[in-house]
């Protein structure tokens, strides 16, 4: 990680990439709210009801199958960074390191967490049907 070091250099390209992150989550996020009025809205409605019957049907592919390999595949994907930042933490408590690197461990490891959740919770904001949000 890049808010590990000292170098100014290391820190621009850190809150780089954490700037270029949030942004394209924050994207997703406002494209995944639920808007009825918009014409330009990214949701799929899986409820069909043909004129001539009073029975409609629900035609979305979410199965149980499907929300597990989702999950699996989130937990596979976020866990390592949920890990390092959860490691970087632990270790901006141990007295033995010297307090400008506990400061640089403790803001790293909250934003190395901070943002795997943000993206944790975009993926299943985008993923869940408009009447489950």
């Amino acid at each position: 990680s890049y808010f590990v070091t000292d170098k100014v250099l290391g820190w621009l390209v850190a809150f780089a990439a954490l700037g270029m992150q949030v942004g394209l989550l924050v994207a997703f996020v406002i494209a995944s709210e639920v808007k009825l009025q918009d014409d330009k809205i990214d949701i799929q409605f899986t409820w069909k009801c043909p004129r001539d019957s009073f029975v409609c049907k629900d035609t979305a592919d979410l199965t149980g199958a499907g929300w597990f390999i989702f999950s699996v595949l989130m937990i596979a994907n976020l866990a390592k960074d949920m890990i390092s930042g959860s490691k970087l933490i632990y270790h901006s408590l141990e007295v033995r390191h010297p307090i400008g690197s506990r400061i640089r461990y403790f803001i790293g490891g909250t934003l190395l967490c901070s943002i795997t959740l943000f993206a944790l919770y975009k993926h299943v904001s985008f993923t869940l049907p408009p009447y489950l949000r």
